[in-house]
């Protein structure tokens, strides 16, 4: 019987001395760890193109008018939210924990606040303050303790409402939101280029409680688009 030939055996030892050498120059090499996002001071990316407030009063313009016209906007910044608000013929009470060029900012902790201004609240809230890792949804708890105010709407990412940890999702389990709009176009925060996340407003209506467990209807899914405003905001 012939001799089988060791050359494929001596092939295949070298490939895969290769692989393990290649595999110990990958080791060898430095950890590269994608760098951590810098946040801004308090959370502050303040919302700049007006399309996604001029979309949500195009959907919802006629149940805030029918409260009376008066919003408070508890994160006013510079008054990105606030200046539509305002051109669509509501009056806007702006506060903030620093000033960021609204005029007339009220300065407080809204934290510490005990009952809402006005029975509007639309606001962009500091992303550390509400969600469920860094926040544990502390700025939500504590608005919706909060007496005097009839609708809430809150411009979040489309995961948000996702996180369960913290207590985070007991939380919306007992106080679902009425209905969130998803917006079909991506908002730049940060004025360098389109982010990836997705954004919504999430909305609250006393006048409307929703439920999970079948004690209420269950939250509605909607979806605005940028050219929602063109029909014209209903106030």
């Amino acid at each position: 019987m012939a001799a089988h030939s060791a050359k494929p055996l001596f092939r295949a030892m070298q490939g895969r001395r290769r692989q393990a050498q290649g595999q110990a120059a990958l080791m060898a090499l430095p950890e590269a760890r994608k760098p951590k996002e810098e946040r801004r001071a308090l959370d502050a990316y303040l919302t700049g193109q007006p399309d996604a407030i001029r979309a949500l009063l195009a959907a919802d313009g006629a149940r805030i008018a029918s409260l009376g016209g008066d919003v408070w906007e508890p994160a006013v910044g510079d008054g990105a939210l606030a200046r539509e608000l305002t051109a669509s013929g509501l009056r806007v009470i702006g506060s903030d924990v620093a000033d960021r060029g609204w005029a007339g900012t009220w300065f407080l902790d809204f934290l510490k606040v005990t009952a809402s201004p006005a029975p509007v609240i639309i606001t962009n809230p500091p992303y550390c303050e509400i969600n469920a890792r860094d926040g544990h949804g502390r700025w939500l708890r504590h608005t919706l303790h909060l007496p005097e105010w009839r609708y809430l709407a809150l411009l979040l990412s489309w995961d948000w409402p996702a996180a369960r940890i913290n207590g985070f999702g007991e939380l919306l389990d007992r106080h679902p939101f009425t209905r969130a709009y998803l917006m079909r176009w991506k908002l730049d925060f940060t004025g360098e280029g389109s982010p990836p996340q997705r954004n919504a407003w999430f909305v609250w209506d006393r006048d409307d409680i929703r439920a999970t467990d079948g004690s209420a209807p269950f939250p509605e899914f909607r979806w605005l688009d940028r050219r929602d405003h063109r029909q014209g905001v209903l106030l």
